[in-house]
């Protein structure tokens, strides 16, 4: 880390040819939140290192990553880039993981196996929600990771007002190891506090050496001995020479910094401009000097000691080579052609292992530990499987939870001789992206794609069009609404024909009664004397469970009573048919007297969000006929409250996507089916209205 910015110190983006340095390719995670930079800063660190001959650009949609059809029409990271460069003889993958929170188990699941992230974010305090989120989860895995404030040359604040704004998104103190130099009120370039140099900013070059000014000494002193303040902490050799007032050698400082990296202890700040090329090889050199080998990662994943292990971040099917594996491998060689298993521990070949730069990939032979690779056509093997060549199989490393998901879109074909495509497709989908659910709602018939939000099931509708050429129409979520009685009434249901031969008939007298909520249907009988012969009692029952399936207001029927109390039969025409029959015809005569009445589910909710929204997420749930329950603050996330509350399944629609307009898009919610609830008035007019047009 001593070195200083100097003339590009690259061989170029050799990493694909499978070739190694002698040691073991590092694989760093670009992430932050939506909009900071982060496909930017790739290509800036690809331009840097040789991997393109110029940076391209999101907004011009040259870019390297975010080159799917659905990234570039929203203009957004919609899935992981993934690319391989050279710097200073030592191989790293960078990883570019979408920032929407909707899309953020891409990154998650990634994150895995790697050594280490790059968050990515503007110096701006309205980011401290969304770093939180990030940085949160980065802290509970264990992932060693440093802070990179993009977007520094449009910066007004003064730094050492925002690196306090920030820290409450971080449990780990935010350890800042550069300052900005300010010309006529834009930063020019950085003081390394580490090294004790001046950096002055060249656009789309290595920073240019300078002294540092005179008016700049008192400042870098000040913020130089906190930074040493904050790595003292955890050394007492250090505390030692600060009390004493010695200055540290550089060595115990760059060892200090290195080490609490490693250990999670602190996240450290570095500064720069993605769009201008600035502060790239800086940062480059520290992720050069103190990201661990994976043989540290192999370690903290509790995988070290297997002889061959690779962790599935990414599963991908492409139109000309199938289905791909992205996975890096963390312990072993992996050579093309070799036979794994995965969690379903079902031998398979690797049929191709390919480098990848973006959508480009690069055919090679042997994949050494570190290295991420895309393996062809294993069948058997998901999304967070560790696979390995081991005959005795391996134990699956435990990756990142799926999130459940947070809004419904129903599905409808139309062309309906693409049901079967549709199923296929359906299937590549989820298991490209396993945060999408997909329910076939027994209650309202309705296929559903469940995902993380709208902009989530927009993108998932836009490819199963584009990659699989289903053309599907999205569908409002049909709520399942159920229907129950008021009061008891007792009506005969006989049926009687005869036409020729044998006829049929049964006689039955029911009891029809209310029961409390949640009770659900029961059935009983009370014959004496045999006037219903007892082998006929079994099949009223389903005559009577035939009619519950859909009642006089058209939904399933429930909390309900039915006694067979009477009846009569004839010794040649009564069958298990007629008495079937029977006890329909008295449900369907009995029911639309007892005062039939709508239920609709409520749903239990428990909201999440920063605790300054708190209060507009209170209107949110009352204007969605909400219950509020109370609120608590959410464990183990200092600023955030949850909400608890009551709300109709037909009112929650879209809540998530108010939610996440009023939270900068952190918010989320966890929902369950709780009770069913009497719907009455207009409210219960429309639904009927609506119900009776769809059946037409």
């Amino acid at each position: 880390m001593g070195q200083s910015d100097g003339p590009r110190g690259t061989t170029g983006s050799g990493a694909g040819s499978g070739q190694s340095s002698g040691r073991s390719t590092r694989c760093i995670a670009l992430i932050g939140p939506f909009l900071s930079g982060k496909t930017t800063l790739l290509e800036a660190i690809l331009a840097r290192t040789g991997g393109v001959l110029r940076a391209g650009s999101v907004a011009e949609k040259t870019s390297v990553g975010d080159a799917s059809p659905e990234a570039r029409a929203h203009d957004m990271s919609v899935a992981l880039n993934i690319a391989d460069v050279n710097f200073l003889e030592d191989t790293f993958t960078f990883i570019d993981c979408p920032g929407s929170i909707e899309f953020q188990y891409e990154g998650a699941a990634a994150l895995t196996a790697c050594d280490a992230a790059v968050v990515v974010s503007e110096p701006d305090p309205k980011r401290v929600p969304s770093l939180q989120v990030i940085l949160k989860q980065l802290e509970d895995r264990g992932i060693p990771h440093l802070l990179f404030l993009n977007k520094i040359d449009t910066c007004k604040t003064p730094i050492r007002d925002i690196i306090p704004a920030l820290q409450p998104a971080s449990s780990k103190p935010l350890v800042l190891r550069q300052i900005p130099i300010w010309e006529n009120g834009a930063a020019t370039g950085f003081i390394d506090l580490a090294l004790e140099r001046a950096f002055l900013f060249r656009k789309n070059a290595p920073s240019e050496m300078v002294e540092i000014k005179a008016s700049d000494i008192e400042q870098e002193k000040e913020a130089r001995f906190h930074m040493l303040e904050q790595l003292a902490d955890y050394d007492d050799a250090l505390m030692e020479k600060l009390l004493s007032d010695l200055p540290p050698e550089k060595d115990l400082v760059f060892g200090d910094l290195s080490r609490e990296f490693e250990d999670g202890l602190i996240c450290p700040v570095l500064l720069g401009s993605a769009e201008n090329g600035n502060g790239i090889l800086r940062l480059l050199k520290a992720i050069r000097h103190e990201v661990p080998f994976v043989s540290t990662t192999a370690k903290r994943l509790k995988i070290e000691n297997a002889k061959s292990a690779a962790y599935v971040m990414k599963t991908l099917y492409t139109g000309h080579g199938g289905k791909l594996s992205i996975a890096r491998v963390l312990t072993g060689d992996l050579p093309d052609g070799a036979t794994v298993s995965g969690g379903e521990a079902v031998e398979e070949r690797i049929a191709g292992l390919f480098s990848l730069k973006g959508e480009d990939t690069q055919k090679r032979t042997l994949a050494h530990a570190g290295d991420t690779v895309a393996l062809g056509r294993l069948d058997h093997v998901r999304t967070g499987d560790t696979l390995t060549a081991e005959k005795s199989g391996i134990v699956q490393i435990a990756g990142a939870e799926v999130p459940e998901p947070v809004l419904a879109s129903g599905i409808g074909l139309k062309d309906r001789k693409d049901e079967v495509k549709l199923s296929s497709a359906l299937a590549k989908l989820i298991e490209e992206d396993p945060s999408l659910v997909l329910e076939h709602n027994g209650e309202t018939h309705q296929v559903l794609l469940k995902g993380q939000g709208e902009m989530h099931l927009r993108v998932a509708f836009e490819r199963l069009q584009r990659k699989y050429g289903v053309v599907v129409e999205r569908q409002k979520r049909q709520v399942p609404y159920k229907e129950t009685i008021r009061k008891s009434t007792e009506i005969r249901g006989r049926h009687k024909k005869q036409s020729g031969g044998h006829g049929q008939f049964g006689d039955v007298v029911l009891s029809i009664s209310p029961q409390p909520r949640g009770t659900g249907f029961t059935f009983n009988e009370t014959i004496t004397g045999g006037v219903v012969p007892r082998q006929f009692i079994p099949s009223v029952e389903i005559g009577v469970s035939d009619y519950m399936k859909t009642g006089p207001l058209g939904f399933p029927v429930v909390d309900v009573s039915v006694t067979l109390t009477d009846g009569s039969f004839h010794t040649v025409d009564s069958s298990d048919m007629a008495f079937r029959q029977a006890g329909r015809l008295a449900m369907s005569e009995g029911m639309p007297k007892c005062q039939p009445v709508l239920l609709e589910p409520i749903m239990a909710v428990d909201i999440a969000v920063p605790s300054e929204a708190t209060a507009r997420v209170n209107g949110m749930i009352s204007q969605r006929r909400g219950q509020i329950l109370g609120f608590d603050t959410r464990a183990g996330w200092p600023g955030w409250d949850v909400v608890s509350a009551h709300i109709p399944e037909a009112d929650i629609g879209d809540l998530i996507v108010e939610l996440r307009s009023a939270t900068s898009g952190v918010g989320t919610y966890k929902a369950k089916f709780h009770h069913l609830a009497e719907l009455t008035g207009r409210l219960a007019d429309q639904v009927l209205v609506s119900h009776r047009d769809a059946a037409e």
